[in-house]
């Protein structure tokens, strides 16, 4: 069982940026790929991106690439998605998860836990 906790939400003006953490607990955090997404009201969830066990891959959605970031430290058991120049549209319900395994080919298809999420409002 992995708990993920979010954290790092917040309201912001357009074009600052924040930083998103996500913890997890257990001893198995390096047996994870992490991923962030987010949903907006009304909408669906939408992914925002992946990185694999070690940090060395990652992936982004087309529309966040080039702003957003993420990055992971295995010795704090933490994922992080760096977030800049932030627009209104960004404004949603950020939250990470978590996909067992190492093997890499690009962005997880089935993640087993999820955080509850962290509010990010963007102001104009």
């Amino acid at each position: 069982q992995v708990q993920l906790v979010e954290s790092g939400g917040g309201l912001v003006q357009t074009g600052e940026s924040l930083r998103l953490s996500c913890a997890a607990s257990g001893p198995t955090f390096t047996m994870y790929a992490m991923g962030w997404f987010r949903q907006a009201p009304g909408k669906e969830r939408e992914f925002v991106a992946a990185i694999n066990w070690n940090g060395l891959g990652t992936y982004y959605s087309d529309s966040m690439k080039g702003r957003f970031t993420i990055s992971r430290d295995n010795s704090k058991n933490t994922v992080y998605l760096q977030m800049n120049s932030l627009k209104p549209e960004d404004t949603a319900v950020y939250s990470c998860a978590a996909s067992y395994g190492r093997s890499w080919n690009g962005p997880p298809t089935r993640y087993d836990y999820w955080g509850q999420g962290t509010q990010v409002t963007v102001s104009s």
